[in-house]
C-alpha cells in the first residue's frame, strides 16, 4: 500500500482524541507523552508501509513480553537504558559535573532490603561449588579526594550459573545471596566477600531474546557486578563493573561497558583467614569518587518498580 495518510486531518484530530489532548481531565504531561510516541508510531506505518499482520504481530508481541515480565530487561538489550544513562552524561557535562565515577545501567534484577553492615559484608550465603572467592574492596571518596563517611554501597552479583538470587529460576538461591550492603567508616572504605560471577543470557524462550533473534543479536552479557553508591551530601551513583578477561567485555547485549569501569583481577592468598571457602582468591579494587548534590539536589535518583525482600540470612 504506498498511500500516506498521517498527514490527514482525520488522523491528526484522531490522534488528539486518542490522547484527550484537548481534554479537560487527565495529566497534561502523559497526554502530551502519549500524542507523541502514538503519533510517531502512526507516521512509522505510514512511511514503512507495516502491515496490518505486523501491527498485531507486534501487539501480540507486547502481550507476550508482559507475560514473561521482560520489559526491563528489553530496555537494557534495546539501549534505552544506555540512552538514558547518555542524557545523563550530557546534562553533567553541560552543568560543568565531572570527575566521578561512569554511571552505567542498574538492569533489572536489584532486590531492595539486604541487610547493611558496618564495614565488611559476606555475602555469599549459598554453597556454589563452581565459583571461587573473590573479595571487592574500595575506598569512597568525594571530588575533593577525601574519603566520605557513612555513604551506603550495594552490591549484587550473579552466581556461577549465571543467575541473581529471587529471581533464579532453579530456586536453588536465598533471596540476599549474592547481594548486601555496606556503610563506610571515617576511612571511607567498604568490603564485600563474595564469590566469582559469570555473565548470563537471556532466557532463551523469552519476549527478549525471541525479538533479539529477529534482529539477528545475541542476549549475552559478561560477567559483572552491580553498585548503587549513596550518601546524603552526594550524588547517588548506580554503576556496575565488567570482570577484566571477559570476552563479551565488548558485545554486552545491554551496552554497560565503560572503559573506566573494568579494573585489574589480582591473585591473592591468606583466604582461610578471613573466612572464604578457600585460601586462593581473587582481590578486586574499586574505588568510587561521588559527585556533590545539584544546587541541593540529587537528580540522579531514578524512580522505578524495584523488587523487595526481607533479609532473613545473617552474615
Amino acid at each position: 500500500m504506498s498511500v500516506k495518510v498521517f498527514d490527514t486531518q482525520e488522523v491528526q484530530d484522531l490522534l488528539k482524541a486518542a490522547a484527550n489532548l484537548n481534554g479537560n481531565t487527565g495529566n497534561a504531561r502523559f497526554q502530551q507523552i502519549i500524542h507523541r510516541l502514538l503519533g510517531d508510531l502512526f507516521k512509522a506505518i505510514d512511511d514503512l508501509d507495516i502491515t496490518p499482520d505486523e501491527v498485531w504481530a507486534g501487539v501480540n508481541y507486547l502481550n507476550k513480553l508482559g507475560q514473561d515480565g521482560e520489559a526491563a530487561l528489553l530496555a537494557a538489550g534495546l539501549g534505552l537504558e544506555k540512552y538514558l544513562d547518555v542524557r545523563m552524561d550530557a546534562e553533567d557535562k553541560a552543568t560543568g559535573l565531572d570527575g566521578g565515577t561512569p554511571r552505567t545501567i542498574e538492569g533489572p534484577l536489584y532486590v531492595a532490603g539486604a541487610p547493611v553492615r558496618d564495614g565488611v559484608a559476606k555475602i555469599d550465603f549459598d554453597e556454589d561449588a563452581n565459583a571461587g572467592p573473590l573479595i571487592i574492596r574500595g575506598t569512597v571518596k568525594g571530588t575533593d579526594g577525601k574519603p566520605i563517611a557513612n555513604a551506603v554501597v550495594e552490591c549484587w552479583h550473579a552466581n556461577s550459573n549465571g543467575f541473581y538470587s529471587h529471581f533464579d529460576p532453579t530456586g536453588a538461591q536465598t533471596d540476599f545471596n549474592l547481594r548486601g550492603a555496606v556503610k563506610t567508616g571515617a576511612d571511607g572504605v567498604y568490603e564485600f566477600r563474595t564469590l566469582m560471577p559469570v555473565g548470563y543470557g537471556c532466557p532463551p524462550h523469552g519476549a527478549t531474546q525471541q525479538l533479539l533473534d529477529g534482529l539477528g543479536r545475541h542476549g549475552n552479557r559478561p560477567a559483572h557486578v552491580h553498585f548503587f553508591i549513596s550518601s546524603g551530601d552526594h550524588r547517588k551513583l548506580t554503576t556496575q563493573f565488567n570482570i577484566e578477561g571477559d570476552p563479551l567485555i565488548w558485545d554486552d547485549f545491554a551496552y554497560a561497558t565503560r572503559e573506566e569501569l573494568i579494573p585489574h583481577v589480582v591473585e591473592k592468598t591468606g583466604g582461610a583467614a578471613l573466612g572464604l571457602k578457600a585460601d586462593a582468591y581473587k582481590h578486586i579494587e574499586f574505588d568510587v569518587v561521588l559527585t556533590p548534590l545539584l544546587q541541593g539536589r540529587d537528580n540522579q535518583i531514578v524512580q522505578r518498580p524495584r523488587a523487595a525482600a526481607s533479609a532473613t540470612v545473617e552474615a
